[in-house]
């Protein structure tokens, strides 16, 4: 029995709960008819977005998409929910919610006190029926600001991770990456490193490798190695200076499990790293990474589709209080988007979610070689997400992750955002290069003429 349905000339639609019409209604995308949970038409995807955008968005507060009863992360999403945040919002249908989002009525102040109020499933809904300015418009409203060692996310600032990974973490070739990302003015997000081996001696290794960098030449930025957290936590133990704990994280219980996590570990994680104290203008100190996708590879999407998946587990973030998030959009291969017009969609989607839900969200605009994208989709999706006030990038020597084998953005791309859109670094990290002679001008995101050697030969024999 359908449970929804609308009719387009003569053809009913109809669809049998809130999850199949969310499905439904999502734009195209690969791994949704990989999960055979996609429209079979366009005429049907119009169909549910029709639907959907005369459900009341108290409709997401009765049905949920996986069963409270056995998914942590439902429960979670349920049970935080802030009834008086939702109170401006709560007579809307998912349509009406659009056309005042867009409006002047939703501010930042007033999109920043509803984001408690706002489900994953409502941002998730409203999105689908959001063409890309609209995505873009309502992000760049949404304003949220973290710190820890410096100040993230003001308006026209644009962050970036400078990701110094290595094949075989070699420390000459991880210091060289720095180097070269420090001199380009990367880094004010993280310095965060993937280690190509995994286990806790080697963390420790390269978190005091960066400890030793960071506090020698007084850079206004936090270090992670983005391993398992469990790892971090044994890292802490242990005494090693820890000062963003990561891990990947996922929309259900069951796909957060195929990651060795629950949220229970996660708030073990997160109170340990917070005991540190390291901070100095602030405690944000978790760092998550999503992407759509990640559920469906470990069969554990509960057959909903993957951008509702993908904003569940923006719940799970919110409850950490992060310094950074970001999704790796484009990372797990054109199984699950297929090619640059779907990266871009998506990346664009969970900006604009997470930044509702009241998220500091980043993006990896990134892309694998067998995807049917190049680097020109990468320009539009950062140029794009930069307009639309995303709070960090990744900032990769030549685009091209020689550890991770996959394309992403490059210093040089930070530096043509921000001459582009007029934005600046982290103001703490922005008068760190200048201190340096790094840059000249940041009003004008000016390098200075020459590269300053005694830094830069000094951070290579720290190595």
């Amino acid at each position: 029995m359908n449970h929804f349905s609308h009719t387009i000339g003569t053809r009913t639609y109809g669809f049998r709960d809130l999850k199949d019409l969310m499905a439904k209604a999502t734009p195209a995308r690969s791994g949704d008819y990989l999960a055979g949970v996609a429209a079979s038409s366009a005429e049907e995807r119009v169909a549910a977005q029709m639907t959907l955008a005369a459900l009341p968005l108290g409709i997401f507060l009765q049905e949920v998409v996986i069963p409270y009863e056995s998914d942590e992360v439902t429960r979670l999403i349920i049970d935080s929910h802030d009834a008086q945040a939702f109170e401006p919002v709560r007579h809307m249908t998912v349509g009406d919610f659009r056309d005042w989002l867009l409006s002047d009525q939703a501010d930042e102040t007033s999109l920043t006190a509803l984001a408690p109020g706002i489900t994953p499933e409502m941002a998730a809904a409203v999105s689908k029926i959001m063409r890309v300015q609209d995505l873009i418009l309502v992000a760049k409203k949404c304003r949220v600001v973290t710190r820890f060692r410096n100040t993230i996310g003001l308006p026209n600032r644009l962050a970036t991770r400078l990701q110094p990974n290595h094949p075989t973490d070699d420390a000459t070739g991880i210091a060289a990456s720095m180097v070269d990302g420090l001199l380009y003015g990367a880094g004010d997000a993280v310095i965060g490193i993937n280690p190509a081996t995994d286990n806790v001696q080697q963390v420790m290794r390269i978190v005091h490798m960066l400890d030793e960098v960071i506090r020698h030449y007084e850079i206004p930025t936090q270090s992670c190695v983005l391993t398992h957290v469990t790892n971090t936590i044994e890292a802490i133990e242990r005494g090693a200076p820890v000062d963003l704990v990561f891990q990947s994280i996922a929309g259900s219980e069951a796909a957060n499990r195929s990651f060795g996590i629950d949220l229970k570990l996660l708030g073990e994680a997160h109170e340990a790293a917070l005991s540190l104290g390291r901070g100095t203008v602030g405690n944000n100190v978790m760092y998550f990474e999503t992407g759509q996708g990640s559920a469906l590879s470990a069969n554990a999407h509960h057959g909903v589709d993957q951008q509702t998946c993908e904003a569940r587990a923006y719940a799970v973030a919110r409850k950490y209080k992060p310094l950074l998030i970001n999704t790796v959009v484009g990372f797990i291969g054109p199984e699950y988007l297929y090619d640059g017009k779907q990266i871009v969609r998506a990346g664009l989607e969970d900006h604009f979610c997470g930044k509702l839900l009241g998220l500091p969200m980043g993006c990896d605009v990134c892309y694998t070689n067998h995807a049917e994208a190049d680097q020109n989709d990468m320009d539009v999706l950062l140029t794009l997400l930069a307009t639309a006030g995303c709070n960090f990038i990744m900032g990769v020597p030549g685009s091209d992750d020689i550890m991770l084998n996959y394309q992403t953005t490059s210093f040089h791309d930070a530096l043509y955002a921000r001459r582009l859109l007029g934005l600046k670094h982290a103001p703490e990290f922005e008068d760190w290069l200048q201190k340096m002679k790094i840059f000249r001008d940041t009003e004008k995101v000016e390098l200075t003429d020459s590269l300053p050697p005694p830094f830069a030969n000094a951070l290579l024999r720290m190595a």
